[in-house]
């Protein structure tokens, strides 16, 4: 978990998370995971934010984003020139984000090479599911899902949220 500074970084609902390291401080990554939420609205406008998370990130293995985060990486220019989705209530918001971007309104998630953003939180979880099947195996991805006790959606274009928000024709 990387924040600011090491410490707690409070949410805007207000409970706070435990940053282990500070921004400038962070290694290169494997992976990096941007998740949404309310504040996703303003770190978009961060400019020295934005710019030092498109450096970080973009010698990454993989960069994901779960819910409106993929607002954020856009903003970041992380998914110019990759197909991406996000949370269908946000979706015009996250689409204003990176005009660059080919924004896909009907997508539990996408996977774009080596980028992969979902819609929302149940989605960013079908997405990791999928994702450490890619990287370690369906069997480990299978029994993580059992494990906690999640039915696993498989296929990235089921989405009955585009229809129900708008983004895509009703049944």
């Amino acid at each position: 978990m990387l924040g600011p500074e090491a410490g707690p970084v409070r949410s805007a609902q207000g409970p706070a998370a435990l940053a282990d390291v500070a921004y400038r401080d962070a290694r290169r990554p494997d992976i990096v995971l941007v998740p949404g939420g309310i504040g996703t609205r303003v770190l978009v406008a961060e400019t020295e934010f934005t710019r030092w998370l498109g450096e970080w990130a973009a010698s990454a293995e993989v960069v994901t984003s779960v819910c409106t985060g993929s607002g954020v990486l856009a903003a970041a220019g992380l998914l110019d020139g990759y197909r991406a989705t996000s949370n269908k209530r946000a979706f015009a918001w996250a689409r204003a984000q990176g005009p660059q971007v080919d924004w896909v309104p009907e997508a539990r998630w996408v996977e774009d090479r080596d980028r992969w953003t979902s819609s929302g939180v149940a989605a960013g979880i079908d997405m990791a599911l999928a994702l450490i099947a890619r990287l370690h195996g369906d069997a480990l991805a299978r029994a993580i899902a059992d494990g906690v006790e999640h039915e696993w959606h498989r296929d990235s274009t089921w989405d009955p949220f585009a229809a129900k928000n708008g983004l895509a024709p009703g049944p």
